[in-house]
């Protein structure tokens, strides 16, 4: 998540966006996200941040509230039970205020979000909702690479504009701001850039970076897997209909299996170099369990790289 890399962004929205007035605090760190506390069922969100009354001191006593962000990118009627939750149980253990602010780069789904929760009778929950009418429009390089989690977040609310245009010029001051990134995190705000503009934008923003070699070669490897992607399309009506004349003409299905074999290595190799692109070079245990996996399993592996969060996450 984008406000893992800048923490202080939360506190600033609630209280620039909703005039929230919190808790004098010194320092802010991220916490575990786990509020199951022996109940059957799970609640974990997807970023808490405490409030420390006092630098360098992690003791709950020092924590003077606390910050639960959600990143929700689709309706999901469940979080309208859980985020009570979330809010009910960390309050509950810390003594201090918490609160939920939902981050979602659709208006939609912010409309969906921010409706009130009722509880029972007259009780009602009401989360902080930011939404992009509430994320600045960042089209200046030079703010850009001053802070990269802003224009993230404003390449994600607005790089989907209608206005191709302010689209495009979004995308481009957060390409310029990955520039000056470690590689790593370099990497995932590019692959997050590419993957939030719509297909018609993506070839543009491909011939934008190109003013440097890392750019250009991360951009390399996503052609060369779109090609490959393409070449196993291709192979696998390639074989249905090879068959088909190979079962009039005799061949042999020494054939059929080889050809099976080759699709397989090549899927391997694919979600290979794509889980390497997403969380570094692959321990040996990886490499042998993909090397050894079927195509559907190779699938569900790619789905799951889509959402997840961990290496781990991705294999299942």
């Amino acid at each position: 998540m984008i406000l893992r890399n800048r923490l202080e962004r939360a506190p600033e929205a609630l209280r620039n966006a909703f005039g929230v007035s919190l808790p004098e605090f010194a320092a802010l760190r991220a916490a575990p996200a786990d509020f199951t506390q022996a109940q059957p069922t799970e609640y974990r969100a997807d970023l808490v941040i405490y409030l420390d009354g006092k630098p360098k001191d992690t003791s709950k006593n020092n924590v003077v509230g606390a910050i639960i962000v959600e990143a929700q990118t689709s309706i999901d009627y469940d979080k309208k039970y859980s985020w009570p939750a979330y809010v009910a149980n960390l309050r509950a253990d810390l003594r201090r205020p918490v609160y939920l602010l939902v981050v979602t780069p659709d208006e939609k789904v912010a409309r969906w979000a921010a409706k009130p929760i009722e509880l029972n009778g007259s009780n009602a929950f009401i989360p902080f909702v930011l939404s992009p009418v509430g994320i600045p429009i960042v089209t200046s390089e030079d703010e850009a690479q001053a802070d990269p989690e802003l224009a993230m977040l404003s390449v994600m609310a607005h790089g989907r504009n209608k206005d191709r245009n302010l689209g495009l010029r979004v995308a481009k001051a957060a390409l310029a701001a990955t520039v000056k990134l470690e590689d790593r995190r370099s990497k995932q705000y590019l692959s997050m850039i590419y993957l939030t503009l719509p297909g018609d934008f993506r070839q543009e923003f491909i011939d934008m970076a190109q003013t440097h070699s890392y750019q250009r070669e991360f951009f390399r490897a996503y052609k060369a897997r779109a090609m490959e992607k393409g070449m196993e399309e291709g192979l696998e009506k390639g074989l249905e209909k090879g068959l088909e004349k190979g079962l009039k003409r005799g061949l042999k299905k020494g054939l059929e299996k080889g050809m099976e074999q080759g699709l397989e290595k090549g899927r391997a190799d694919l979600i290979t170099r794509q889980l390497t692109l997403r969380f570094g070079p692959l321990p040996e245990a990886a490499l042998k369990r993909l090397a050894s996996s079927s195509i559907e399993q190779l699938d569900v592996i790619g789905e799951r790289l889509l959402s997840a969060k961990t290496l781990n996450e991705a294999l299942g």
